[in-house]
C-alpha cells in the first residue's frame, strides 16, 4: 500500500472516530434533556391548513387545465433539450445554492437543477393564479416557498456535488458527525439549526467597543454616550433608537464596519438608545411606554448631557415607526423644536404592502400570538429568530443544514450574523399594540385610530426634516412599500435608495466602496417610476446622509465628553441573556 493511501485511511479513520464521539456524546445529551411540556405556539396551525383547503376549492376547472397544458408544454419542451445531444447548456441561474461548478458543468447535476427550477416556477405561478389578496394569498405564497426551499436538491446528500465530494473525501464522516450535530441541535430544544462557526466575538471587546458611558437610564433603556474623536463636533447630538427586535449594536460591530465609531470620527456627538432585554416585569409596555417613557425620554436626557437644544434622530426598522410616532406625538404637544431633523432607516409607516409578512398579519394568527403571549408576558428571542429566519429560510435554515448536517464544516465568521442571533425579547403589550393598533389596520396612513397619551397620531402634523433611506433587496421593509411611506408626512422628505438588504444595506463604510445608492429630488407616485429617473452612485450612502444633516445643522460647538457616567459602554442592558 502506498504512503499516500495509507495516510488517506488514518485520515478518515480518525474523522470517523471523532464523528462516532460526536454522535455518542450527542445522543446521550439528546436522550437526557428533559422534555419539552406541552407548549402554545405563537401562530395557529388549523389555519395554515385552512388556508390550503380554501386555495384547492377555489381553483376553477378551467384554470387547472390551463395549468397542466402549461406545464406539459414546458416539460415536453424540457426533456427534449435535455436529452438532446450536443445541446447548448442553459445558463447559469443567479442563486447562490447553484454556486458549485458542477451544477453547470455536470449533466445529471446541471439536469437536476434545472427540473427543479422549472418546477419551482411552475407552483409559484399557480398559486399566483388562484388570484386572491390580503392575509390568506400572503399565507399560501409563504407556505409554497417553504415548500420548494425545503425540497431543494441542494439539501440532499445525493443530490447535491459538494456533498457528495466531501462524503468521498472523509470516507462519509461527513454524515455522521453531521448527525451529532442534528442531535445537539434537536437536544438544545430551540426548533432552529445552531450555526457552528469558529468566531471569536464577544461584546464589549471585539462588537459594541466604540468607547463611550452610560449617561442614564430607565426601566426601559440606557442611554450610551460615546467619547469625541475631534476637537469640534455638529452643535445638534444624534441619537439612535433601534427596533426592539434586536440589540442596538448593529450599528456597531468591528471597529471597521461600524457606524457609530464612524460618525464619532465625522465630528459628531452619538447618543445610543441601549433597550431592555425585557422579562415578565415588562410584559405591560407597549408602544405607548416604548414612545413616551423611550425615546421622548432618551431626547430629553440627550439634550441635557449635551447641553443643546435639539437632537438630530436617527433609527432604523421598528425604531423608524416608533419615531415617526414619536414626532407626531411631539408635534401634537407642541414640542417639534426638540428634533432637529430624523432619519428613518429601513422603516415602514405605510403597512399597505408588506409582502411575506402579510401572511402573519391574519386574524387568527393575532389570536393565537396572544394567547401565547398571555402565559409568559413577552415573546421570547428564539421565537423571533425563527420567524425571520422562516422568512429567509434559504440562507437562515437550510445553508446551515447544509454546512452543518451534510458537509461538517463551520459557517464563515460573521459579525453582523452573531449579532443577528443575539436577539431579544419583546412585550406582550407591545405586540399587541402593535400588531392590531398599527399592523392590521395600517393606522398611521389612516392617520386615526391610533393613540399614544391621549393623543391621536397624525403623520401629517410632522413638519420636521426628514431623511428615508430604503434599501432595494430588503426582505423586511420592502424598498418600495418605504418609498409609499414619504407621502405621509407633512414636512420635507428627503428619499435615498440604497443598495443591499435589510442589515447588510445599512453596514456599508465608506472605506468598502460596496452596493451603491441611488438619489432623485422627484418625486413620482410610485417607487418604480422614481427609480427610472434616479441617479446610481458607487460606494456608500453615509456620506451623503451626513452631508444631508450638515445642511440642516446649526454649526459646530467644543467636543463634548460623557459626564455622570454610571457604567461604561457599552453597558449592561446589552449583555442581559436569558436562557
Amino acid at each position: 500500500m502506498s504512503s499516500d493511501a495509507m495516510e488517506s485511511g488514518e485520515r478518515i479513520a480518525a474523522q470517523w472516530s471523532a464523528a462516532l464521539d460526536k454522535v455518542s456524546a450527542a445522543a446521550q445529551a439528546a436522550a437526557t434533556a428533559p422534555a419539552a411540556a406541552a407548549a402554545t405556539k405563537p401562530y395557529d396551525p388549523l389555519a395554515l391548513f385552512k388556508t390550503m383547503a380554501e386555495f384547492a376549492a377555489g381553483f376553477r376547472p378551467e384554470q387547472l387545465l390551463q395549468v397542466q397544458m402549461d406545464a406539459a408544454r414546458e416539460w415536453t419542451s424540457f426533456w427534449t433539450n435535455a436529452l438532446t445531444p450536443g445541446a447548448t447548456p442553459t445558463e447559469k441561474p443567479r442563486d447562490r445554492r447553484f454556486s458549485h461548478p458542477e451544477w453547470q458543468e455536470q449533466p445529471y447535476f446541471r439536469t437536476l437543477r434545472d427540473a427543479y427550477l422549472l418546477a419551482s416556477k411552475q407552483l409559484r405561478e399557480t398559486v399566483r393564479a388562484a388570484g386572491g389578496d390580503g392575509p390568506n394569498a400572503a399565507m399560501m405564497n409563504f407556505l409554497a416557498d417553504q415548500y420548494l426551499n425545503a425540497i431543494a436538491p441542494t439539501n440532499f446528500a445525493m443530490t447535491n456535488p459538494e456533498v457528495v465530494q466531501r462524503t468521498i473525501e472523509t470516507g462519509g464522516a461527513n454524515l455522521a458527525a453531521g448527525f451529532g450535530n442534528l442531535l445537539e441541535d434537536v437536544a438544545a430544544g430551540k426548533g432552529i439549526v445552531r450555526r457552528r462557526t469558529d468566531s471569536d466575538f464577544v461584546v464589549g471587546e471585539t462588537l459594541a467597543a466604540t468607547p463611550g458611558s452610560v449617561v442614564f437610564k430607565n426601566d426601559l433603556f440606557q442611554l450610551i454616550q460615546y467619547d469625541p474623536a475631534t476637537k469640534d463636533v455638529a452643535a445638534e447630538p444624534l441619537l439612535y433608537v433601534p427596533p426592539l427586535v434586536n440589540k442596538y449594536y448593529m450599528i456597531d460591530l468591528q471597529p471597521k464596519s461600524s457606524l457609530v465609531k464612524w460618525l464619532v470620527d465625522q465630528g459628531r456627538t452619538v447618543f445610543v438608545i441601549s433597550w431592555v432585554n425585557p422579562d415578565e416585569r415588562h410584559r405591560d409596555m407597549g408602544v405607548e411606554q416604548y414612545v413616551l417613557d423611550g425615546i421622548v425620554e432618551a431626547i430629553g436626557a440627550a439634550r441635557e448631557a449635551a447641553k443643546a437644544d435639539k437632537v438630530d434622530l436617527f433609527s432604523f426598522c421598528l425604531g423608524g415607526t416608533l419615531v415617526a410616532i414619536t414626532l407626531a406625538w411631539l408635534a401634537a404637544k407642541g414640542r417639534a423644536e426638540e428634533v432637529n431633523s430624523a432619519t428613518l432607516i429601513g422603516s415602514m409607516v405605510d403597512f399597505a404592502d408588506m409582502r411575506d409578512w402579510s401572511a402573519f398579519v391574519h386574524e387568527a394568527h393575532l389570536d393565537a400570538l396572544e394567547d401565547h403571549l398571555a402565559k409568559r408576558g413577552f415573546i421570547d428571542s428564539t421565537e423571533l429568530q425563527q420567524l425571520f429566519a422562516a422568512v429567509r429560510s434559504n440562507d437562515l435554515i437550510w445553508s446551515s443544514v447544509v454546512n452543518h448536517y451534510l458537509l461538517d464544516k463551520p459557517a464563515p465568521a460573521s459579525d453582523l450574523l452573531h449579532w443577528f442571533e443575539d436577539g431579544a425579547r419583546i412585550p406582550a403589550e407591545f405586540l399587541k399594540s402593535y400588531n392590531r393598533g398599527l399592523l392590521a389596520s395600517n393606522a398611521l396612513k389612516a392617520g386615526v385610530g391610533f393613540e399614544v397619551g391621549g393623543v391621536v397620531i397624525d403623520l401629517g402634523v410632522i413638519e420636521t426634516p426628514v431623511m428615508v433611506i430604503a434599501l432595494k433587496d430588503d426582505h423586511v421593509s420592502a424598498w418600495e412599500a418605504v418609498y409609499d411611506g414619504t407621502k405621509l408626512f407633512g414636512g420635507p422628505v428627503q428619499f435615498i435608495l440604497g443598495g443591499s438588504g435589510h442589515n447588510a444595506g445599512v453596514i456599508n463604510p465608506p472605506a468598502a466602496n460596496k452596493h451603491g445608492y441611488w438619489t432623485s429630488e422627484a418625486r413620482p407616485d410610485s417607487g418604480a417610476e422614481w427609480l427610472e429617473g434616479a441617479e446610481r452612485h458607487e460606494g456608500s450612502w453615509w456620506p451623503a446622509w451626513t452631508a444631508w444633516l450638515d445642511a440642516h445643522s446649526s454649526g459646530k460647538v467644543k467636543a463634548r465628553k460623557p459626564q455622570n457616567a454610571i457604567e461604561a459602554a457599552p453597558g449592561s442592558y446589552v449583555r442581559v441573556v436569558h436562557g
